[in-house]
């Protein structure tokens, strides 16, 4: 029982298992042809895919190749026509030289064919020439004959009577050509400096002592002047001009002969009262700044003026000493001006004399840089210049013109005295000097000149119009007597070498400063 009941639960086993099995191999049939079947579809889909690309890929190549044989067929075509207007001008050219190959041949059998008439012809005009000499000869003799003089006799007789006669009549005519040249030369002389004169446009320039500083209003008056007065102080030490704080409204005067000087102060007082800072290192910090504003600007305006006139290649160096003379009065006349006025004069009458324009406007520009110079030797001006010039490279002629302008040196090209008829004409026009204002400058220059010259000296300032010469001394070279003694040696020097009207004031200013700095 028990083993019937075992055989039967494992032949129940088996058909279960058979049956799962014929089930499963069923399931994984039907599996294994749908997988089949998408793989197909797949591979179908790429097949197709793969052959588009080839085709997409020959259809390029294609393109590519057809182009390619389009570019080379036009660059065969180009080529050919090339060769074709090349074989065509070579056809031009020989066509050409053939032609004028036949010209020459022809050319050359005409000349072979006048050359031959040309030799008869000598021929006979030799064969003529023979018989004119023995004629000629015959009556050579026939006329010795008849006179009873030789042929060289006869010839030196008239000769001599001819240089007699011609003597008398050259003497005569160089006589004429010499009154008449006189005469001409005197009125072309006039016109040309008429026509320069009227050619060039004048305008005058007066210098005055004084310059006037306008204010918004009264009470920044105390402001500069500082407390116990010792913004002012600073103020006319750093600048060496005398600031003049009177009853007059909204003005302050500045009062020097020099007009860099009064410049820089105005300048400064102007920086000064926009800041509205004022104290004396303040004041000096600022006249430093505004002395190398000024410089610039002297270059500035040299450069302005050799463009304006078109000069070129001059010195930096003579630039500045150009620019220099915007500052600096010759007579109560503008130095710059007049040498600029000087320029277009000299370029205008070298024009009318043929000489070159260029070189006497350059000569006529720089004829008055020994007036500016940063020292004064004791020199003329003209030499002066003339030695700068030289210095710096610039042309002998021109050298020559600036140093001789004044007959301080001999002259030595035409330029030289069209500079210096220039020069007086620029400054012996109506109204063009005043003598006053140079000999007043000359002399508030000679008096700070006479007081630089003591030991110790630092700084001296003419100022009051010349009424007051103030000198600064250093603290470390001198003591409180020695600047008494200073004060005295220098009156005593300018009332026996000096010409000046009233009396001048000396002060020594000699003070002490101790600086340092926090850190």
């Amino acid at each position: 029982m028990e083993i019937n009941l075992i055989i039967g639960v494992a032949a129940g086993f088996i058909i279960g298992g058979a049956l799962a099995y014929f089930i499963w191999d069923k399931a994984l049939g039907a599996k294994k042809n749908r997988i089949l079947g998408e793989g197909k579809a797949n591979a179908e889909v790429i097949r197709k895919d793969k052959i588009l690309q080839a085709k997409e890929k020959f259809l390029s190549l294609k393109s590519e190749h057809e182009k390619y044989i389009n570019d080379k067929n036009a660059g065969l075509g180009q080529a050919e026509n090339r060769n074709k207007q090349r074989e065509n001008s070579l056809n031009q050219r020989r066509d050409e030289l053939n032609r004028k190959t036949k010209e020459f041949e022809t050319e050359k059998r005409s000349t072979e064919a006048i050359r031959e008439n040309l030799d008869v012809q000598l021929q006979r005009v030799e064969h003529k020439s023979e018989e004119l000499d023995k004629v000629h000869k015959q009556h050579l003799e026939k006329l010795e004959h008849i006179s009873g003089l030789s042929a060289d006799d006869a010839k030196a007789q008239l000769v001599e009577s001819l240089q007699e006669e011609a003597k008398t009549d050259a003497v005569a005519y160089i006589n004429e050509i010499m009154e008449e040249a006189k005469q001409t030369a005197n009125k072309e002389a006039k016109k040309i400096v008429v026509k320069s004169i009227q050619r060039v446009a004048t305008e005058t320039a007066v210098e005055n002592s004084v310059t006037i500083f306008h204010i918004e209003s009264d009470e920044i008056k105390g402001r500069i002047i500082g407390r116990e007065g010792r913004n002012i102080r600073a103020l006319e030490a750093a600048t060496g001009v005398e600031i003049v704080v009177d009853d007059t409204p909204e003005a302050i005067v500045l009062s020097a002969f020099d007009p860099v000087r009064r410049e820089i102060a105005r300048l400064a007082l102007h920086q000064l009262v926009t800041d509205g800072r004022i104290h004396p290192a303040r004041i000096e910090e600022v006249v430093g700044k505004v002395k190398k504003q000024i410089e610039e600007e002297i270059i500035e305006t040299g450069k302005r003026t050799t463009i304006d006139l078109g000069i070129h290649g001059l010195h930096p160096e003579l630039i500045r000493l150009v620019g220099k003379m915007k500052y600096r009065s010759s007579y109560g006349q503008n130095l710059l001006q007049h040498s600029r006025e000087v320029a277009n004069l000299c370029a205008t009458m070298a024009s009318e004399l043929g000489l070159n324009p260029k070189k006497a406007k350059r000569a006529g520009l720089l004829h008055d840089i020994g007036k500016v110079p940063d020292d004064e030797p004791e020199l003329p001006h003209a030499v002066l210049g003339m030695k700068l010039a030289e210095k710096y490279k610039e042309k002998p002629d021109i050298c020559n013109a600036i140093g001789a302008h004044h007959d301080e040196v001999e002259m030595q090209t035409l330029m030289a005295p069209i500079v210096q008829v220039c020069d007086a004409i620029s400054g012996a026009r109506p109204g063009a000097r005043r003598e006053v204002v140079e000999s007043y400058i000359k002399r508030l220059k000679d008096l700070e000149d006479l007081a630089l010259g003591y030991p110790g000296v630092m700084k001296t300032y003419a100022i009051q119009a010349g009424r007051e010469l103030r000198v600064i001394v250093g603290a470390d070279k001198m003591s409180d007597q020695e600047t008494e003694q200073l004060s005295y040696d220098i009156s005593k020097r300018i009332q026996d070498e000096m010409t000046y009207p009233g009396q001048i004031k000396i002060t020594v200013i000699r003070e002490t400063r101790a600086v340092s700095y926090a850190k």
